[in-house]
């Protein structure tokens, strides 16, 4: 590895999405990412007897942005439209 560290990007979502299809895409991405931050939540609970405030605020972030998504969605659908979603995740190594 170099001193100098990269970002790397990779392309997690590109395309346009019938409602229904957008709608069942982000929704799935939202809830996996709740459950992982409920389970480091219970983790260390269980662990250390404390809550994770740092999930936990991350789950109340995810849940609003879920009710606004969805918001989206049933305007697109309720207008005939379709969504063009794209979504890429950036990871740069650094050190411990």
């Amino acid at each position: 590895m170099t001193d100098e560290l990269e970002a790397r990007r990779f392309r997690l979502i590109s395309g346009v999405f019938y409602p229904d299809e957008a709608s069942q895409l982000l929704m799935t991405l939202i809830e996996d990412k709740i459950s992982f931050h409920q389970r480091n939540n219970w983790s260390r609970r269980e662990r250390f007897g404390e809550t994770d405030t740092a999930s936990a605020g991350r789950i109340s972030e995810l849940r609003q942005t879920k009710t606004d998504l969805a918001a989206l969605v049933e305007e697109a659908e309720a207008a005939g439209m379709t969504l063009s979603i794209s979504g890429n995740i950036d990871i740069t190594l650094t050190p411990k």
